[in-house]
């Protein structure tokens, strides 16, 4: 049985998550503890960074690295088409999401968690004492306001152009690569996953999420294939 050590919030196990669905691949987690889970994480890994699979006897850690992994050892369905050029473009969108959107969806939900109490106290570990998650989630917004203030706002602007230019790139079209489900899909979906929590993320957190981006009705069909994605890998 695989086994996927993970932070439940995190996109990048979110995508591990996905990919493993998308393979009809059971598996069991592990919610890594931050603090001393890393350091048993790390007697395990050799780094204490999620996700990691334990697959048999290979330890591998890297959502990039999990993903080839499971495609070159369970190679079905196939999540990288046969066509080199399709292949390429799917790997450097893959690349795209895990930097580049990966960076802004960060930035914006930390912004959106200073000013939403139940959203930072729904992103804290599972095993966070209820004192204290009672407690993080109690803090006054101004506390947090400086927060905000150091916020890259040229990354949020890049963020929504990128959004917008995603939602138009989606028009009428199923995936972003071809005309099948690919690892493009499913590393764009995750990311997507920070800035409006879908209903696998269980309360508090589920619908909600990035004050002006997962309310924008311009954006709202890039949310609407983001939820058709993973209804299609069954994680709705």
């Amino acid at each position: 049985m695989l086994e996927l050590h993970q932070f439940r919030h995190s996109a990048f196990c979110e995508k591990v998550r996905l990919v493993l669905a998308a393979k009809r691949l059971p598996y069991t987690t592990v919610e890594v503890t931050p603090g001393l889970g890393q350091v048993e994480l790390f007697r395990l890994s050799g780094q204490r960074q999620v996700p990691v699979l334990v697959d048999g006897a290979e330890v591998l850690a890297d959502s990039s690295t999990i993903a080839a992994h499971l495609e070159r050892t369970q190679p079905e369905p196939p999540l990288l088409p046969a066509d080199p050029q399709e292949r390429a473009r799917v790997l450097l969108l893959e690349d795209w999401a895990d930097t580049a959107l990966a960076a802004g969806a960060r930035l914006a939900l930390v912004q959106a968690a200073a000013a939403d109490p139940v959203l930072r106290s729904g992103l804290l570990p599972d095993a966070t004492p209820a004192a204290l998650r009672s407690l993080v989630g109690a803090l006054p917004s101004g506390v947090l306001a400086g927060v905000g203030q150091v916020i890259d706002h040229g990354g949020l602007q890049q963020l929504r152009r990128n959004l917008e230019q995603l939602t138009l790139l989606l028009t009428d079209r199923p995936y972003l690569v071809g005309d099948q489900l690919s690892l493009a899909d499913l590393a764009v979906a995750a990311q997507l996953s920070l800035l409006l929590f879908p209903a696998s993320a269980g309360a508090p957190l589920a619908g909600r999420g990035v004050a002006g981006l997962a309310d924008d009705p311009q954006l709202a069909p890039l949310f609407q294939w983001r939820d058709r994605i993973t209804a299609e890998v069954g994680r709705s």
